[in-house]
């Protein structure tokens, strides 16, 4: 018998994707409806009760400058070791840098 260990983009993300038993039901509105500027730093917090535009978990946790706008969602850029890279997340899964 072969084992089929599954490939999905939300394997060994058990702990990364739950939310506290306190945190858990619907999310707050003001976080879908949140509105950002060019240029604005964000840290990418995924939640997991919001599917829509969610960015892949290894980028959970790290820190980006919105770029642009597309449709609902923002394009960020990380720079993740040497290189660039544009994320398309929607501002669910975002949080405004505290500076």
């Amino acid at each position: 018998m072969v084992d089929r260990k599954g490939k999905g983009s939300r394997r060994k993300t058990r702990d990364k994707l739950s939310k506290h038993v306190r945190d858990r039901g619907k999310i707050k509105i003001r976080y879908i409806l949140k509105e950002y500027n060019r240029g604005d730093r964000v840290s990418i917090i995924i939640d997991p009760s919001f599917h829509e535009g969610m960015p892949h978990p290894r980028f959970h946790g790290l820190t980006g400058i919105i770029k642009n706008k597309r449709g609902d969602c923002y394009e960020v850029i990380i720079n993740e070791g040497n290189k660039e890279k544009l994320i398309i997340a929607h501002p669910a899964h975002l949080r405004p840098l505290k500076s």
